[in-house]
């Protein structure tokens, strides 16, 4: 097991600080995570910045000589996109970036390229819009496995987030080199509670999850002619330091070592937070989340 800090948490994206790349990876190295994981977009890896092997020597002489690795380029990908212009091809264009980030992973020593699935387009393309990711993580892998890199597909868009959903996605494409980045937070935060067998089983087929935090806050809107508040659902979702939230990372950890996982850890500051974006609210939730997972590790 490798704790990992993911660059989305010193992005800026939320209003936080925002650290350059090399100046995450001596904030990750300080802080004394062994791992990161890199966003892929602007202002951290863009495929435009970094268009070639060349040019992200320096990143991956600033990881070595901090004694970093870098475990993951994280992408960011939605392969159901573009249902209003069919004529442009999405598709082909988000395999070429993941194409282009196997490239620059192979150069910076990375194993996994991570991608998203699909948002869910209209009530009626439901089988549409699966057979499109299908068709599309199927081309990835394929893609990627040509540099000697793994495709991990993260359980964060539409198309495959519950835990059952998870598994007949990555069965529906039953491709050799995609492996699963089966993360907690996102089935817990519509309601499946056990984290422990879902763990368990995903497991032997995991080369990452990804941790986040979170608070349940219900949310009412003022009706002035009842004298009283309508309640509105669903609740929001507040990010909290890990373990202070209500994923029951306890469970979560106990499946991922009894199903023989071996993996990385990440962690992320991927929304606003408790406390707010300071660097130093930033370096607290990222010092305590590594606490957290040696501890729950054991």
């Amino acid at each position: 097991m490798t704790p990992t800090l993911f660059s989305v948490s010193y992005a800026g994206y939320w209003g936080q600080h925002c650290l350059g790349l090399t100046p995450f990876l001596e904030k990750a190295a300080a802080l004394g995570y062994p791992a990161v994981e890199i966003g892929c977009k602007r202002p951290h890896l863009s495929v435009l910045d970094y268009p070639d092997e060349a040019s992200v020597s320096e990143i991956k002489t600033a990881a070595d000589r901090l004694g970093i690795e870098i475990a993951t380029l994280a992408g960011y990908t939605d392969f159901t996109a573009g249902w209003l212009a069919t004529e442009v091809p999405f598709v082909e264009m988000q395999v070429l970036y993941v194409r282009q980030l196997a490239r620059l992973a192979k150069a910076l020593g990375a194993k996994t390229v991570r991608v998203f699935s699909g948002y869910f387009t209209r009530p009626n393309d439901h089988q549409s819009d699966w057979q499109k990711c299908v068709v599309a993580l199927r081309e990835a892998a394929a893609v990627t496995a040509e540099f000697g890199v793994t495709l991990g597909l993260q359980n964060h868009h539409d198309v495959g987030v519950s835990y059952e959903g998870f598994v007949e996605l990555l069965d529906d494409v039953d491709h050799p080199n995609l492996k699963a980045m089966f993360d907690p937070w996102s089935i817990a935060l519509h309601g499946n509670d056990d984290l422990y067998a879902a763990a368990k089983r995903m497991a032997p087929r995991m080369v990452q999850t990804t941790l986040a935090d979170y608070i349940r806050i219900d949310r009412f809107q003022y009706q002035p002619s009842l004298i009283n508040y309508q309640k509105i659902e669903p609740p929001v979702a507040r990010a909290v330091p890990l373990g202070d939230g209500f994923l029951d990372l306890v469970a979560f950890f106990e499946g991922l070592k009894d199903g023989g996982f071996d993996g990385h850890i990440a962690y992320e500051i991927c929304s606003p937070i408790r406390g707010g974006g300071s660097e130093a609210n930033l370096d607290a939730a990222a010092t305590s989340a590594l606490a957290t997972i040696k501890r729950l590790w054991g």
